[in-house]
């Protein structure tokens, strides 16, 4: 039988880089959403760290949930729940409540609904001063935009013309219409960011 597990390579390189910025906004118990989960291994490095916590990973990918549950399986971790089917840009979500939302590199590999729907829906799940956390490249006023990420946004374009970089002023302007606070900013590696936002 053939193992369902995908393995995203630069998961490996950002997983303790995020797990660090996790550390300090995470509660220390209570339900994690993860949106757009893709292979499944941040679920499981996460959970791993946090055993305080339940991690509720997601994807719209029916593969993507197949690997997520074979990478939860392999662990043996109790505080993964199963996969569920999420689009981030569709209504309803099959959760009611969480206490913290993630969504690692989504918001350029998607149309901006998705982004528009992740806050609108983020916002009727979690309680105020809850934390939705995001993670990729994005576009800044005043700070010059590495060649590799221009190189990413074009190559994302030319994959789909509803995909990339987006502009963090236009995230943060997204966050205010849905009473999220302004963002705060971690810089990471390899030209990404921790962007963090808290339900008002």
């Amino acid at each position: 039988m053939q193992d369902p597990r995908l393995h995203a390579p630069a998961v490996a390189r950002n997983r303790d880089p995020i797990l660090a910025v996790l550390r300090g906004i995470l509660p220390a118990k209570g339900l994690v959403l993860e949106i757009a989960s893709g292979s499944g291994e941040h679920a499981a490095h996460f959970a791993a760290a946090f055993s305080g916590l339940t991690f509720q990973p997601s994807d719209p990918n029916p593969g993507a949930r197949a690997s997520i549950d074979a990478w939860t399986a392999v662990t043996g971790l109790p505080n993964i729940r199963p996969a569920v089917a999420l689009d981030a840009s569709r209504q309803p979500w099959p959760l009611s409540w969480a206490d913290a939302i993630l969504c690692i590199n989504m918001v350029h590999i998607s149309p901006f609904a998705a982004t528009e729907g992740l806050f609108r829906q983020a916002y009727d799940l979690l309680q105020p001063g809850a934390p939705l956390y995001l993670y990729g490249p994005f576009l800044r006023e005043d700070v010059e935009t590495a060649p590799s990420n221009l190189a990413f946004d074009a190559q994302l374009r030319a994959q789909d013309q509803e995909w990339g970089l987006r502009d963090l002023a236009d995230v943060a302007a997204l966050a205010r219409e849905n009473e999220f606070s302004a963002p705060h900013i971690v810089e990471m590696p390899a030209n990404n960011l921790s962007v963090i936002f808290r339900r008002l």
